[in-house]
């Protein structure tokens, strides 16, 4: 499923666990946008809820921590800025220029502290940099946090930034927990395509992603469209994402060292 949004100034949102589970993801997605002096409570009894400043400046204030204030041009040249915060927590943002803000959050009983990640603890790493079929699958990846270093959270969180002419979530590969892709174009116009629920979609700016049921997935950006996008899973019970990823047998030749194919002799 592909989802786009006319969006507003406000909250935008694109999958609510009200409508169908959130359409299977099982988590609340949406967009904040906030013009300069806007303020913004994120709070919920029943819901852990996970924000990412994708550009912008704030000011942010949770539970009873002195004010901090964050800024982030652009998420390409900086990495990420990122609250995880548990059912019935408060935190506070106050928007110092135009900003945009990544929500997710989903159904969590436990109780943890509030955490706002900076981009010093951001785990991050360069895959498919070292030649491998081209250099086509050269992507960074951040991890925010997942199973392995937050077991208390139900959710993942973290960002890709996919080069334009590249491509990520490769090889093709699946998982049982649900993902969700959320795209932030360098350029406005920038485009791709992504696959889910067995079809391609062509995808955009400020456009989501959503795989569930088990789906392969994979992506591609247009060549000088680079492109950072969000992903978020959802952990199953009894059955959490453990950097699960589960390689489509058929295309499993594209792990091998030096795998054969032809290439032009120039």
């Amino acid at each position: 499923m592909y989802i786009t949004k006319d969006l507003k100034r406000g909250y935008n949102s694109y999958l609510s666990l009200d409508e169908n589970n959130g359409e299977g993801s099982y988590m609340d997605v949406g967009l904040l946008i906030l013009e300069e002096g806007d303020t913004y409570t994120f709070t919920d009894p029943d819901k852990e809820i996970s924000w990412i400043l994708l550009s912008g400046g704030l000011e942010v204030t949770w539970d009873d921590q002195p004010t901090v204030t964050i800024d982030r041009p652009d998420p390409f040249n900086y990495s990420s800025y990122c609250m995880l915060q548990a059912r019935g927590h408060k935190s506070e943002i106050k928007a110092t220029k135009y900003s945009e803000v990544y929500v997710q959050a989903t159904e969590n009983d436990r109780d943890y502290e509030s955490h706002l990640y900076m981009p010093n603890e951001i785990d991050s790493v360069w895959l498919g940099n070292k030649g491998e079929l081209d250099g086509t699958m050269m992507r960074e990846v951040r991890t925010v946090y997942d199973y392995e270093s937050r077991p208390d959270s139900n959710m993942v969180l973290g960002e890709d930034i996919n080069l334009g002419g590249r491509w990520s979530s490769y090889p093709p590969h699946h998982h049982p927990q649900p993902e969700v892709y959320f795209y932030y174009f360098e350029k406005k116009q920038g485009f791709g395509a992504g696959w889910s629920d067995g079809v391609p979609h062509e995808i955009g700016h400020h456009g989501l992603l959503l795989i569930r049921d088990d789906y392969t997935h994979q992506q591609v950006m247009a060549p000088g469209y680079n492109c950072c996008y969000m992903w978020g899973i959802r952990h199953l019970p009894g059955n959490p994402w453990e950097k699960t990823r589960i390689d489509e047998e058929i295309h499993s030749w594209l792990l091998e060292d030096n795998p054969d194919y032809w290439k032009p002799k120039f």
